[in-house]
């Protein structure tokens, strides 16, 4: 059976967004694998309870990045978290006061996400959560390790100064053109690999 032009075509594009796609995924990986997300989860909406969230935001800060001096590895930062995750509940709990407060240290889905200067792709990510209450309010995410949301650690030199390489700097620097397009073909791979349980 002889393939028409265009049905040719159309198998040859589709082969090259696989496997762009599986590029693009396994560069994402790598990423995953270098950093700790924190993900702080509001009791509600409310103003109160949102204004709450960035003050437990700022405590686990406080807490938390003294703990990782001198850490080199994502598998070093998180043993450091998990030895001391009762410590970090602890102070979160004195900023919470009458809400109940969860830290956990987990392995967890997220979409894409941009911040100020630079972005990450959508996928799975260690992450250091906090749970506020009843967990059903906006969240609040970013990177506790390496620290890059801090205010000094902005822009491409603090994700380079990170450890990460050139490709992986590419990947998540937003002034880098072209990233919405490589996010949302990674959007769509994690979508699928969620549907398929992988």
């Amino acid at each position: 059976m002889k393939l028409k032009i265009w049905e040719l075509s159309l198998f040859v594009a589709l082969m090259i967004a696989i496997l762009w796609g599986v590029l693009l995924d396994g560069r994402q990986q790598g990423l995953s694998d270098q950093l700790i997300r924190l993900h702080v989860v509001a009791h509600s909406d409310s103003a109160a309870d949102q204004e709450l969230k960035y003050a437990v935001r700022d405590q686990v800060y406080t807490t938390v990045l003294p703990l990782l001096e001198g850490a080199t590895t994502r598998i070093e930062a998180e043993a450091r978290i998990a030895a001391n995750l009762g410590n970090i509940q602890a102070a979160t709990e004195t900023i919470a006061g009458d809400v109940p407060v969860q830290a956990t240290l987990t392995r967890t889905r997220f979409p894409t996400r941009a911040y100020d200067t630079f972005t990450l792709p959508a996928g799975q990510y260690s992450a250091l959560q906090i749970a506020l209450g009843g967990a059903a309010g906006q969240n609040w995410w970013c990177v506790v390790f390496p620290p890059l949301c801090l205010d000094a650690a902005r822009g491409s030199i603090a994700i380079e100064a990170a450890g990460f390489c050139e490709n992986e700097v590419a990947l998540i620097d937003s002034s880098e053109s072209g990233y919405a397009i490589r996010f949302r073909t990674l959007e769509i791979a994690d979508g699928i690999r969620a549907l398929l349980g992988w």
